[in-house]
């Protein structure tokens, strides 16, 4: 095929493919990216797994202690996965430095954010339906990553939190901490296992 002179229809398909490529490109980064940080993806559900097993332990036991205290732990995760993400970025040519990377991050990070302000502030107000939004909003960013990186386990896990986000309206308010426990097993912990250990 003459590149100097191309037809109309020429022209689309070589426009189309270079977009499909690119976009392959993109995704294999992104996912590459990801994989590379699963580290930090598994700190996650570990953490939200020990934080919301030790929430729910103290509503359980009755503990002089706040709910709260052991979310605390939230705090250093993100301080040490901003360092993190910071260190990999420096290098121009690291996998997570693309736009689709950085979109997922800074997503997750406005989950965090939005879910400190409402724990603090709101957390009285909304009720029983405070875990239901953290675990909704949570599903859509994990929904989004499994969808952009084109990985199931991801899909799957997040379509799971978001089912797990309806049983906390059907039970005790005592339990809905066990549900995040659990939330974090199928959505997070499961899958960042399974991508670490995807070719």
């Amino acid at each position: 095929m003459d590149k100097t002179n191309l037809t109309p229809e020429e022209s689309l398909l070589l426009i189309a493919k270079t977009i499909e490529e690119t976009n392959k490109i993109t995704i294999e980064e992104t996912k590459k990216g990801i994989k590379e940080g699963s580290v930090i993806y598994l700190m996650w559900g570990f953490l939200m797994f020990f934080v919301t097993l030790c929430q729910f332990i103290i509503i359980r036991l009755e503990l002089n202690i706040g709910t709260g205290f052991p979310a605390l732990l939230y705090t250093l995760g993100a301080i040490y996965t901003f360092i993190d993400y910071r260190k990999k970025t420096k290098n121009n040519d690291s996998p997570k430095n693309n736009l689709l990377g950085n979109l997922l991050f800074t997503l997750g990070t406005l989950f965090g954010v939005n879910i400190m302000i409402m724990g603090i502030f709101f957390g009285p107000q909304l009720g029983v339906a405070f875990i239901p939004i953290i675990l909704i909003l949570f599903a859509f960013w994990i929904i989004m990553t499994g969808v952009s990186i084109r990985f199931k386990p991801l899909f799957i896990g997040g379509i799971a939190i978001n089912l797990l986000a309806f049983i906390p309206f059907l039970i005790d308010w005592q339990y809905h901490f066990l549900i995040m426990t659990i939330a974090s097993v199928v959505g997070v912990i499961i899958p960042g296992i399974l991508l670490r250990k995807d070719k």
